[in-house]
């Protein structure tokens, strides 16, 4: 049986496979004098660490300036709200509901979701995801920022 711990290490080790750089060795694009060690990749989650935002919380796993503009973040919404309405922007992203229900809009068309479902946003495309339950929603989102 699948837990959210079993799975959030799931979601990282997927996100390491498909092109995370963080080796041994600086990856390419960064400064020679980066390192990566145990100690630089691993990131626990603490309450200390944690961003509010009018819906809830956020909590960085991955930041943009780690690697290359990947991130991976967890957010958590309280009951019938949303961080934001639809919207959309040049990246693509990804979204993984570990908790509570999801109510996912791509393009005018809505979804409720639960966990363990993945959700796509193509890049300009409208999208959106909200909590119509009535206990916290929790969902990674995984998202590559264009950086300077």
């Amino acid at each position: 049986m699948l837990t959210g711990r079993s799975c959030v290490v799931g979601i990282i080790a997927v996100l390491a496979a498909v092109g995370a750089s963080a080796q041994d060795t600086a990856p390419s694009g960064s400064s020679p004098d980066r390192y990566y060690t145990l100690s630089t990749c691993v990131n626990e989650f603490t309450p200390a660490r944690i961003e509010s935002t009018k819906a809830g919380y956020q909590y960085w796993f991955v930041g943009k300036e780690f690697l290359d503009g990947r991130t991976l973040k967890m957010s958590v919404v309280q009951p019938h709200t949303a961080t934001h309405p639809p919207h959309r922007h040049a990246e693509d992203e990804f979204f993984f509901v570990l908790e509570g229900t999801a109510e996912v809009i791509l393009n005018g068309e809505t979804r409720i979701v639960r966990p363990y479902t993945s959700f796509y946003c193509p890049s300009d495309s409208l999208h959106g995801i909200r909590n119509p339950g009535d206990s916290e929603l929790k969902y990674l989102v995984i998202k590559k920022y264009a950086l300077p």
